[in-house]
């Protein structure tokens, strides 16, 4: 990846498209800083605090990174099996993330914040079903515990990546609309990463879109889905089927490395 910049504000949601092996993910881990150690950073990454100042989180130690995560930042991944213990209660697991920066918060508090997580990202019967496994929920449900532990501490900044990628189109919708009235609630900025330009367009305010490791269009989502500059872009637009598409015509395809 390479010269990519932008800026998120509070209560924006930026979307981030492009096709598979693009570096939107790559992008997203080098934001938490989740990189392997062979990877190397350059440039920074400035997040702004609630009293106006800046930091940036490329220069902080580990353990002051590690005080971000979870807090100021958090991460909503693809596959929210690979992001739970299917050996642990998702009670426990949500109130982890919860002590995992308040560990000396008194039990029935804790508990009390697991309900009023699993209540706000509507599970139903939280009180019963916290005791439960997570293969005993479903893909969307899934999904919504794994955002109940995101959101946990009330982070400044949530980064989506391809939270909606392994569910049916209905749950999809139901997902995309959670995340959109948890934003507005807690006016958060939020990086949506998807290759889905369909799911993007219902949630993104601006969308800049990725291929090659780097940015090569950004503006509002209204400009860059209804009049795309980049010739990638349009590709990518008309590579997408849609209700309307001649069903005896071949899809478009992308178009050539180097255009």
């Amino acid at each position: 990846m390479r010269g990519i910049s932008f800026e998120l504000a509070e209560g924006e949601t930026l979307g981030l498209v492009g096709e598979s092996g693009s570096g939107k993910s790559a992008t997203s881990l080098a934001l938490m800083r989740l990189l392997p150690p062979s990877a190397a950073i350059t440039g920074s990454v400035s997040l702004r605090r609630p009293d106006g100042t800046t930091e940036d989180l490329m220069r902080l130690p580990e353990d002051a990174m590690r005080r971000h995560r979870g807090q100021s930042m958090a991460m909503i991944f693809q596959e929210p099996m690979t992001a739970l213990n299917p050996v642990m209660r998702v009670g426990r697991q949500i109130a982890e993330a919860w002590l995992a920066h308040a560990p000396r918060t008194p039990k029935l508090e804790v508990r009390e914040r697991v309900l009023a997580a699993m209540h706000e990202v509507a599970l139903p019967d939280p009180a019963r079903r916290m005791n439960d496994y997570p293969h005993q929920f479903s893909g969307g449900q899934r999904q919504r515990i794994v955002i109940a532990m995101a959101l946990m501490h009330k982070p400044r900044l949530l980064i989506a990546d391809e939270p909606t990628t392994a569910l049916d189109v209905t749950v999809q919708a139901q997902i995309v609309a959670l995340l959109k009235s948890l934003k507005s609630e807690h006016k958060l900025a939020m990086l949506f990463i998807s290759h889905d330009l369909a799911v993007v367009s219902q949630v993104a305010d601006r969308i800049a879109v990725m291929r090659h490791g780097e940015i090569i269009e950004t503006g509002p989502a209204a400009q860059v889905l209804q009049r795309p500059q980049h010739p990638y872009t349009r590709s990518l637009l008309t590579s997408a089927p849609t209700m309307t598409t001649p069903r005896d015509r071949p899809l478009a395809t992308m178009v050539r490395p180097g255009i």
